[in-house]
């Protein structure tokens, strides 16, 4: 498929849920019925209730190794992350990592298919760990009209699958973390539990209570994952307007006081405007707080050309966070 019809298509399921949703998936945590929770200490590596079983182990070249995980968290189904590994990957136990969250309709495979970040990240002494984040995951817990339950994207992302990383493939605590439309909402959720030191958001759903955004998120959720109750992921709008809040990077805005920030977006068609006007109201919020945050706004829409710009944008900031050279 063409890059520019792929951006579309990502982008009318972001539309909904994605642009800010990242596309349009939109939806995540929803288990949350009320504020968010409570800030997880950047130093500490949580641990999970249950743990994580990796049932296959694929080395697919001098770099990149793709694990086949089963989740708790994610009703015992078995999903995937792929890992690029630093050269000289088996000489230390605490490599600096970098997290790439992908955009929804995409997959764990997508920055590497579709980005430069294999050569980007050949130099430099950091492992990069790229999850499967679902097609309409929104790293987030969903709802499940109250009752949680899988699938638990947040859970398995941090309480199953990091400390994986950390016991058995070399990663350490040193984190930084960015993601492209849906995955850059989940760049800003994460980093808000305070377990990255840097975060980066190209094109992310970082207002998804702004005006028109929650009817987008429907539309999204409703054609991406199709046969998919668009309200598992957080509810109504209104009536669980709390937990709405809680999966929402402009309202956990306070949470990332010390994070290193990058937010970009572009103007150029319909789903990138949108997210472009969510951008700019979170980076206001960050200024209103105090918080530090590099922007980059630019004429260019919702596809993979622009986010592989932008990852080299940010990348020495997010690589300087965590010592990585």
């Amino acid at each position: 498929m063409a890059p520019r019809l792929r951006g579309c298509l990502v982008g009318a399921v972001v539309a909904g849920g994605l642009f800010l949703l990242g596309l349009a998936l939109l939806l995540p945590r929803g288990s949350q019925r009320a504020g968010p929770e409570p800030v997880i200490s950047a130093s500490a590596t949580p641990s999970p209730s249950q743990a994580a079983e990796v049932v296959d182990e694929r080395r697919l070249d001098a770099r990149r190794l793709e694990l086949t995980i089963r989740s708790p968290a994610l009703g015992n189904e078995t999903t995937k992350v792929r890992l690029l590994l630093p050269r000289g990957w088996e000489s230390r136990r605490d490599w600096p990592v970098l997290w790439l969250l992908h955009g929804g309709l995409d997959d764990h495979t997508s920055w590497t298919a579709r980005t430069d970040v294999e050569a980007l990240t050949r130099g430099t002494g950091v492992m990069v760990v790229m999850p499967d984040g679902g097609r309409c995951g929104s790293y987030s817990d969903w709802w499940n009209g109250g009752d949680g339950g899988p699938p638990r994207w947040e859970t398995y992302h941090l309480r199953e699958l990091l400390p994986l990383l950390e016991s058995r493939y070399r990663a350490g605590r040193e984190r930084a973390i960015a993601g492209y439309s849906m995955g850059g909402q989940g760049a800003m959720l994460y980093a808000a539990k305070g377990m990255f030191k840097a975060a980066a958001s190209f094109s992310g759903a970082v207002n998804i209570t702004a005006p028109g955004v929650p009817q987008a998120v429907m539309a999204g959720t409703t054609v991406g994952c199709f046969g998919t109750d668009w309200k598992r992921v957080w509810g109504d709008p209104e009536e669980q307007r709390p937990v709405w809040r809680a999966h929402n990077p402009y309202d956990l805005a306070e949470k990332l006081k010390g994070v290193e920030l990058y937010v970009a977006a572009g103007e150029g068609d319909l789903v990138e405007d949108l997210a472009n006007r969510a951008a700019r109201s979170f980076a206001a919020r960050l200024d209103d707080l105090g918080i530090p945050v590099r922007t980059h706004f630019y004429r260019g829409g919702h596809n993979h050309t622009y986010w592989q710009r932008e990852l080299h944008r940010a990348y020495p900031m997010l690589v300087s966070a965590i010592g990585a050279r």
